[in-house]
Order: C-alpha cells, then sequence, then structure tokens
C-alpha cells in the first residue's frame, strides 16, 4: 500500500467516525476506480455508520460516499451533485467532441478533478455532474471545448438515453472468464487481456479484479481502463462446436 492510498484511507475512517459520533452527513468528493476500490476493502470496518455510493445516477461511474443516513442523522440531506448541460452555441457548427476534449477543458479551468463526476456525451452536447459548489463557476467560465464556443446551464431535465446509454453486443467465447470476455470484446489476445488484470486496470462492481479466471456473472459491470465499461448480460445459448453465445451491454 502506497502512502497515498494510506493517507486516502485514513481520511475515511476520519470521516466516518466524525459522521457517526456528531451524527451528521459528510461527503467525499467524486472517487476514482482506485479510490472506491480503497473504501470495498475498508466496509466492513466502516460498516458502524451507514455509507451511500451514488455518483448522480445509478450508472455513474465516478461516485461520491456519503456518510449518515435519516436513521442516525434524524434528518435527509441529498447528495451535493448537479448536472450542467454544455452545448454548441451554433449547433450546426459543433464539433463531435469526446470525453477527454470536455475533461481536458474543464482542467484548463483549474478544476481539481475530484469536483468532477462523469461526462455523459449525447450528441453534441455533454452532460456533467459535478459537485454542487462548482456549478456556477463551470456555467460562467466555460465557454469553449476544442474548437467549439459552447454555452452551460443548469440541466433541466437528463434524458434518459443519456443515463443508460448501452448498445447490445453478442460474442462467442469458450468460457464465461472475464479475461475471455475482455479480450474478445476489445479485440485482445489473451496475454494481452491477463496483462490487463496484472496491471490493476479492471474492476468488478466498483472492486478491483486481480482474478482473470473468474467468471462473471449476470448483471456484473465491468470496466476496463483505458477501453470502456460494460455489463454483462449473461450466456444466451451454446453453439454446436461447445462455444458459449455471450451478451453483453457497452456503455457508449
Amino acid at each position: 500500500m502506497d502512502a497515498e492510498e494510506v493517507l486516502f484511507k485514513k481520511r475515511l475512517a476520519e470521516l466516518a467516525n466524525k459522521s457517526y459520533t456528531n451524527s451528521q452527513y459528510l461527503f467525499t468528493g467524486f472517487l476514482s476506480l482506485a479510490e472506491l476500490n480503497s473504501y470495498y476493502q475498508m466496509e466492513r470496518e466502516l460498516s458502524y455508520v451507514p455509507v451511500t455510493v451514488f455518483g448522480g445516477t445509478a450508472d455513474c461511474e465516478r461516485v461520491m460516499l456519503r456518510f449518515g443516513d435519516e436513521e442516525l442523522c434524524g434528518y435527509e440531506e441529498p447528495f451535493p451533485i448537479a448536472c450542467v448541460e454544455i452545448a454548441p452555441l451554433i449547433e450546426k457548427f459543433g464539433e463531435e467532441l469526446n470525453h477527454r476534449d470536455y475533461l481536458g477543458a474543464l482542467m484548463n479551468l483549474g478544476i481539481e478533478r475530484a469536483t468532477l463526476g462523469d461526462i455523459v456525451i449525447n450528441g453534441k452536447r455533454a452532460f456533467l455532474f459535478c459537485a454542487e459548489k462548482m456549478s456556477s463557476y463551470i456555467i460562467a467560465e466555460l465557454d469553449k471545448v476544442r474548437h467549439t464556443n459552447v454555452r452551460c446551464a443548469p440541466a433541466k431535465e437528463i434524458p434518459k438515453s443519456t443515463v443508460t446509454r448501452l448498445e447490445r453486443k453478442a460474442v462467442q467465447v469458450s468460457t464465461a472468464r472475464a479475461d475471455s470476455i475482455i479480450a474478445k470484446l476489445y479485440n485482445l489476445s489473451r496475454s494481452e487481456s491477463v496483462e490487463l488484470f496484472r496491471a490493476k486496470k479492471v474492476f468488478v462492481n466498483g472492486r478491483l479484479n486481480e482474478n482473470n479466471s473468474g467468471q462473471l456473472k449476470a448483471g456484473d459491470k465491468v470496466s476496463v481502463r483505458g477501453f470502456g465499461r460494460f455489463a454483462f448480460a449473461g450466456v444466451s445459448g451454446e453453439t454446436r462446436k461447445g462455444k458459449l453465445n455471450v451478451e453483453v451491454d457497452l456503455y457508449c
């Protein structure tokens, strides 16, 4: 365990203790997958205080932790998360921007990564989940992404298609092992897939997974750093040659 992880776990322990002792809600910033995994390693240790994980929608990868609940604190307090819509000033002149374009423009404003959640792209628009305290600054200051002039406003409504933008894909594999499915999905060799596990780049349901031979279960959500995310839908059948037909939902 490196020094940064030690400090992060110490911070979580302090938040949990303060929340329990003072009967108050406390929140983390948005966590990376590695930080979320660190929390899961401490989950049993911190079980004396209620903890909720949320990032804006049920499908968000970057999430906050909320320590405390109504029973402990005596009232309900929502997550301090806002959603900002980012759109081109003139739609027809807007570029097809990607996640890196939006994130780069935001980071150039001097914004801390922990205040930024998921960025969900819908055509030439994007929906950004961010810390509530940062939303007004982003709306006022973010006026350009790459070469496109943009306007920002509080999202009046998040279209359902941006919350669960999934693309069903069917592939054939010899086994429902995690490494086999990842290799097939991302056009990798089996050894390249195994190396992703060794490099600690594979997370299943928010937890670091270093067991490349583990079987995926229907409903498992898998994140592969540098490649993307998918939800494992399950095995739909078997070929005459014994291959498995499996289906996954790719997050687009």
